[in-house]
């Protein structure tokens, strides 16, 4: 079974159903350690830096989209860590895979982007042709 997973989350419902699926496959095995990354959209930071009104405020908000989702790794007792990442979304995702010794990867099909909504997310469909490990794609 797989012994590293590597979740990708953003705070939507997506992410909270792979985080779902990723704690089904992780309880499978004995000593598995689930890797949570978040990764800070450049574009979207400035818009959220603008209307912070401190690092602490910012800060804070970024953790209350992530409390759901770390609830539910606490509830599992499994093994996980949660990483913060800055960039473009689907580049980090697979550059993070791909450096990492990573076993699966596992990614909503949609994120908070509306404008992509109609189609598969761009940031899973670049991650499912561009990492080099078995993807999960959760509906």
């Amino acid at each position: 079974m797989y012994n590293n997973i590597l979740l990708a989350v953003d705070g939507s419902k997506h992410s909270l159903r792979a985080t779902q699926e990723a704690i089904k496959i992780a309880s499978l095995a004995n000593k598995c350690m689930i890797q949570v990354i978040v990764v800070i959209d450049f574009s979207q930071s400035t818009s959220e830096v603008l209307h912070a009104q401190g690092k602490e405020e910012l800060e804070l908000s970024r953790r209350k989209k992530l409390l759901p989702i770390e609830e539910k790794l606490k509830s599992s007792n499994l093994s996980y860590q949660i990483k913060i990442l800055h960039g473009e979304p689907g580049p980090t995702i697979v550059d993070y895979a791909n450096k990492g010794k990573f076993e699966l990867v596992v990614v909503g099909s949609r994120g908070l982007n509306s404008l992509q909504e109609m189609v598969l997310g761009s940031v899973s469909h670049k991650v499912a042709k561009r990492v080099q490990c078995p993807v999960l794609i959760v509906k």
